[in-house]
């Protein structure tokens, strides 16, 4: 993709500096624990010693006192592997960029551009605790998008390689706050909620499938109007389309297919709704919910 000139979006939201952390014991339990530990002889000799460590590593630079920015966090962490992800977090910001560009001039009046959390292991949302083992994910209660950036390499693993590949899959959670924003996860909600557990698993695809659909909008558009896709970029596209297909990843997991415990789409489903968006360019092909 040309994307180094193009217009990086402003409504990036970089927590990658925020840790859990990960040693030591959290000060809220600490506080708990200490009126049990000055009981006993061995609880005392514990705090001693754990005052001692503390004054050590004060004193010779290896603790630092400075308040983080978020409870439970801490700001440690490594330069190299900042830079290593810098230009990664400039593609992520040119993509929602070109994003903002096509949503506006489709939904004119309506979009709301939604803010693109960047973090690393874990954060918190208005979904609850976001992890990265989930890989990206949108969450319409604060109307946010959240990537840790390892699942790029998550990606390569599943064979979806190239910058196109990462930018279908930023493309396809912005799709998820359209439909937010449409009122269509909000309807497909309330009628999982009255479904079975069969029809809810229906729902479910057919919600991923449009935002596949809106992906391929998208990409129309950053092709035939931005100029940014170069050959073989929509190949990549359908490659990580086919790669996140229910089936292949129950394959990949040494299950049996099962349908009916899909929840995001077949790979050939995927890639199908990704090409309709894609020729057509108009969100009112992907009507996902029509059983075709």
């Amino acid at each position: 993709m040309r994307w180094r000139d193009s217009d990086r979006s402003s409504n990036i939201e970089d927590r990658r500096d925020q840790q859990m952390a990960s040693a030591g014991v959290p000060s809220a339990l600490l506080l708990r624990l200490l009126p049990f530990l000055l009981q006993t002889k061995i609880g005392r000799v514990i705090l001693l010693l754990g005052g001692l460590y503390f004054a050590f590593q004060y004193f010779t630079g290896g603790l630092s006192l400075e308040p983080s920015n978020q409870a439970g966090f801490s700001q440690s962490q490594s330069a190299s592997n900042t830079a290593a992800q810098d230009e990664n977090a400039q593609f992520v910001a040119a993509i929602l960029g070109t994003t903002e560009t096509v949503w506006n001039q489709l939904l004119q009046g309506q979009y709301v551009e939604p803010k693109l959390v960047l973090y690393r292991n874990m954060t918190s949302t208005g979904c609850g605790m976001g992890q990265a083992q989930s890989g990206p994910f949108y969450c319409p209660a604060d109307g946010k998008v959240y990537i840790d950036l390892s699942f790029l390499e998550e990606l390569k693993k599943l064979g979806a390689s190239g910058d196109f590949a990462f930018a279908y899959v930023i493309a396809h959670e912005v799709g998820h706050h359209v439909q937010n924003l449409l009122g269509t996860s909000t309807k497909v909600r309330q009628a999982q909620q009255a479904a079975g557990k069969a029809q809810a698993n229906q729902l479910s695809v057919a919600l991923e499938l449009q935002a596949d659909c809106y992906a391929g909008v998208w990409g129309h558009y950053v092709d035939r109007q931005l100029n940014l896709l170069e050959p073989g970029d929509v190949e990549e596209g359908i490659a990580a389309a086919s790669a996140v297909g229910d089936d292949r990843l129950q394959k990949m997991a040494g299950r049996a297919v099962q349908p009916e415990a899909f929840t995001h789409g077949s790979s050939a489903d995927r890639v199908k709704w990704f090409n309709i968006g894609f020729a057509s360019g108009k969100p009112a092909s992907c009507n996902t919910f029509n059983g075709k």
